[in-house]
């Protein structure tokens, strides 16, 4: 075994065509990377649930999950930890976002969409519980604005506020001189539109909503786009060195008396053992000295 298994862990959707773009997400990573062992899981909706997929991974492989998810929150703090702590030997990486290379490609979407410097801009993120999401989000927001001069506020679309629609809302109300309009809003009387970014990856229900939010455009999700790929590996490689790292790190301990490790114990250091000598091969591989 050359290298850890990827688990692509994607949210899930009911769209036929979101699904087929996530899909071709981790057909464009395989591409990428070729021979590199590629699984699919998800959190919610689709299957293989990705708790399955941990626990059926062949005895002694190691694996590392990486979320096709565009920030921290619930599915990455909570399910997506909870399934690598129940397997010894997998790790878990970053999610896609923030990083400079999706505030580029929110650019390219805005500009395809034909969105001026006159236009007021929703950054519309799915949202989470978890405040972590909005701070990635805001992160975000301001890789965004080094881009463009565009008056920008970041909104969701469940489960975090402002929402989407209260937004869109307040951004028309400063475009037409009405509540929290002037100078200090940037945008007194510019006659523009309100436009929405979707901060999101695929078609599904949470960029369906964005038509109903009252903005006069909204853009395209983030797929299809060769830089998802890229961030996704990168996430990957981030995570095997890591590992890599805390393995060089660990000191060897002195022989001792105590009595040797239950089965199960024993089981889970050679599962454990074995991750960190496929990271090594990996390494060594990928990023030679």
């Amino acid at each position: 075994m050359n290298s850890p298994i990827m688990i692509a862990c994607a949210h899930g959707t009911s769209s036929t065509q979101g699904a087929a773009e996530v899909n071709a997400l981790r057909d464009a990573i395989a591409a990428l990377r070729p021979g590199l062992d590629i699984r699919e899981a998800y959190v919610d909706v689709q299957q293989p649930d990705l708790v399955d997929v941990v626990a059926g991974l062949p005895e002694g492989e190691s694996a590392v999950v990486v979320p096709l998810l565009l920030s921290v929150g619930y599915h990455v703090k909570v399910d997506i930890a909870k399934a690598v702590k129940s397997r010894p030997g997998s790790a878990a990486a970053a999610p896609l976002g923030p990083d400079p290379r999706l505030a580029a490609l929110l650019d390219q979407r805005l500009r395809e969409a034909g969105v001026t410097d006159r236009d007021v801009i929703v950054l519309a993120a799915a949202g989470s519980s978890n405040p972590r999401a909005a701070v990635s989000v805001e992160e975000l927001l301001g890789q965004l604005q080094e881009l463009r001069t565009n008056r920008m506020v970041a909104a969701y679309g469940a489960s975090a506020k402002p929402s989407v629609p209260d937004a869109v809302t307040m951004l028309r109300e400063e475009l037409e001189g009405g509540a929290g309009a002037g100078e200090s809003a940037g945008a007194d009387d510019v006659g523009g539109r309100v436009v929405i970014a979707s901060y999101l990856l695929a078609p599904g229900y949470f960029h369906d909503q964005l038509a109903k939010a009252g903005a006069d455009v909204v853009t395209e999700p983030l797929l299809p786009s060769p830089v998802l790929a890229e961030i996704a590996l990168e996430r990957y490689d981030a995570a095997v060195a890591k590992a890599a790292e805390t393995a060089t790190e660990t000191p060897t301990e002195a022989p001792s008396n105590e009595p040797a490790a239950a089965p199960t114990e024993a089981r889970s250091d050679a599962q454990e053992g074995g991750f960190f000598k496929a990271v090594r091969r990996f390494v060594t591989k990928y990023f030679p000295r």
